[in-house]
């Protein structure tokens, strides 16, 4: 019985035979997620936590971690953690502060990633597997522990595509959105895709109160096939009835991430294929420069960049450009591979 990996509803399944209460459960559930139990004694010890309940939790029960390798800290704030899975494989996650009131967390849902974009270091390392509910879950649990502020939003945008591990991603979230998980409201959960258009249909139908972020790069498909290699699994068209079908279900627009490489995308013609493709879908766009330690892509001049975000108004859609930090550290956009160089490395804090 790993309390990590459960929802509340499955957890209630899991303890109904020992006679738990709906009350009891929730309060199991809130020992683990809302007040973060270190161990099963923890839980086992929990307020209104009867006997007979808590010797189950002691004979069943496992409450795994992650094991911190190290954290390291950018000029601008932002900290790299570097996580162990006792099941193999090293992930990362990012704190992100906002604001100076609170933080965002940004967390993987897979050791490496199958998509291999051509600008993403994740996608070079190829794909290890996929991470369970309470590895994806543990990444937040441990940030939150060790934060100054409060964590009021988590994307899941780290190494790999969640919509490619969808069952335990939504859980994941489910449990972080929970009253009595993580209480992170729903709205300030965001999931990014390449573009896996199966699992976005679904994703709709479901009716999740997540938000997805599409990840497009270019409204062209010659130009999205040579640095988004799911664009020969899942073409441009497809992926735009899909999100048009979201932003219909929704009402509301789609966000649209796009990295911008200098010479690359950021041309009029590249506005106005976003232009015809996106006609009559509300939508609104996202420019993030590309970060490719690699020096094969360059972000945008900032003259490049500012002509392209003039040529962008033809859309008539709201344009922002998204800060990618952490990139001494490698904690930004498309630089997470487990890497172990630069900012300042920050002292584990002493075990109990």
């Amino acid at each position: 019985m790993n309390l990590k990996s459960l929802s509340l509803s499955e957890l209630e399944a899991q303890l109904a035979p020992s006679g738990a209460s709906p009350l009891v459960v929730r309060k199991v559930f809130a020992a683990v997620f809302a007040h973060g139990a270190q161990t099963v004694e923890d839980v086992a010890r929990a307020p209104q936590v009867p006997r007979g309940v808590a010797d189950v939790l002691r004979e069943k029960a496992e409450l795994p971690s992650l094991t911190v390798v190290e954290r390291r800290r950018a000029e601008d704030g932002f900290v790299k953690y570097l996580f162990e899975s006792p099941l193999g494989g090293r992930v990362e996650a990012v704190r992100i502060p906002l604001f100076d009131t609170k933080y965002v967390v940004c967390i993987s849902s897979q050791v490496g990633c199958a998509l291999a974009c051509d600008f993403c270091m994740t996608g070079k390392l190829g794909f290890k597997r996929n991470l369970q509910t309470w590895e994806i879950v543990d990444q937040v649990l441990q940030v939150r522990a060790e934060a100054d502020r409060p964590v009021r939003g988590v994307v899941f945008m780290g190494m790999g595509e969640p919509l490619l591990n969808y069952t335990e991603t939504i859980r994941a979230a489910g449990i972080l959105c929970h009253p009595a998980g993580l209480a992170i409201s729903g709205r300030a959960i965001s999931f990014s895709t390449a573009g896996t258009v199966p699992a976005i249909r679904r994703y709709t139908r479901e009716g999740h109160p997540y938000r997805l972020v599409f990840s497009l790069t270019s409204a062209i498909p010659e130009k999205r096939l040579k640095v988004l290699p799911i664009e020969r699994t899942h073409p441009l068209p497809g992926l735009i009835d899909a999100i048009r079908e979201y932003t219909t279900v929704r009402e509301e627009r789609a966000m649209l991430a796009y990295v911008a490489i200098r010479g690359f995308n950021t041309g009029y013609e590249d506005a106005v294929a976003l232009k015809e493709a996106f006609a009559g879908i509300p939508v609104k766009i996202d420019l993030i420069d590309v970060t490719d330690p690699t020096g094969k892509y360059l972000p945008p001049t900032p003259e490049e960049l500012s002509a392209f975000r003039d040529h962008l108004q033809m859309l008539g859609a709201p344009i922002a450009r998204r800060y990618s930090g952490g990139k001494e550290i490698g904690a930004a956009c498309g630089t997470l591979a487990a890497t172990q160089e630069g900012g300042t490395l920050l002292q584990l804090p002493a075990k109990a």
